[in-house]
């Protein structure tokens, strides 16, 4: 049954999948669908949020100087379901991203498969390696997109799962040859605690600079996307945490992760900003 799902969903919004949404027109001529829908399902978001998170966006300009030049993954760490929401919102209205979704929640319900197919997102099966999902985030990129990702898969505390760093993120920019911009969002978290009651704190979204992944260069090469994908999480748990990244007790959040703080703290990475890695990107 969950096969003829999966396949009743990937037959129905195929042409969503694989046709541009944050650009016109891809290399191979193939056209944007429409954002009919879209703008009015975020547009409805978007109000609903300011009014109750009164929510605000810190360093818009790191993501406007990449993605006025190439794709973009952008990565956060994962605590609520919100965060998936705000990083939407962070980048519209000006740019409209592409996020990869678990499968099961097109699986879910039709209505939730509609919407995500037309608001750009796509599925990616977890757990697995996905050829079909990755191989287009990596064609959005190179057609300059911006995909949106959260590399822990699942978010932090909840279920009985081990968060774990997956190297994914910097595969697909790797085929995308694109940077990955940390981002952060702030007091998702406090919105509904167990055995507490609603609340609306004022959420800020924040974004960081960006990292390349030829900068990991100098790892043996079965650690350069892993090591590329921690240190692009260590980026987002720091500006979450409001501390250095050095600070950040990565052994503690990914304690079944190779921790790479000493390598890194011997190689330091080049800390560059987005106007100058925009200046570096063709």
């Amino acid at each position: 049954m969950a096969e003829k799902r999966e396949k009743h969903y990937e037959e129905k919004y195929a042409k969503f999948f694989d046709s541009p949404f944050g650009v016109d027109q891809y290399e191979n001529g193939k056209k944007r669908f429409s954002r009919g829908p879209a703008k009015v399902i975020v547009g409805t978001v978007s109000g609903i949020c300011k009014v109750l998170y009164r929510y605000e966006v810190k360093n818009r300009e790191n993501l406007w100087q990449l993605a006025d030049k190439s794709g973009v993954v952008v990565i956060s760490n994962h605590t609520s379901y919100l965060d998936v929401v705000f990083m939407y919102l962070a980048v519209y209205p000006r740019y409209w991203p592409r996020f990869i979704a678990r499968d099961s929640l097109f699986q879910a319900n039709e209505a939730l498969a509609w919407i995500f197919a037309h608001i750009g997102a796509f599925p990616i099966t977890r757990d697995s390696a996905d050829r079909t999902a990755i191989k287009r985030a990596a064609r959005m990129l190179k057609n300059g997109e911006i995909v949106g990702i959260m590399p822990e898969g699942s978010r932090r505390g909840k279920g009985s799962a081990v968060p774990r760093v997956h190297g994914g993120a910097a595969l697909i920019a790797r085929m995308g040859k694109a940077p990955i911009l940390p981002m952060a969002v702030h007091n998702v978290d406090k919105v509904k605690r167990k055995g507490e009651r609603l609340r609306f704190p004022k959420v800020t979204v924040e974004f960081g600079n960006p990292v390349m992944l030829s900068d990991f260069d100098f790892l043996p090469k079965d650690d350069r996307l892993d090591a590329c994908t921690w240190y692009a999480l260590r980026e987002c748990f720091a500006m979450f945490q409001h501390v250095a990244p050095e600070e950040v007790d990565m052994a503690a959040l990914f304690p079944e992760d190779k921790d790479y703080s000493a390598i890194f703290a011997e190689h330091p990475i080049p800390r560059l900003t987005s106007a100058e890695v925009a200046a570096l990107l063709k």
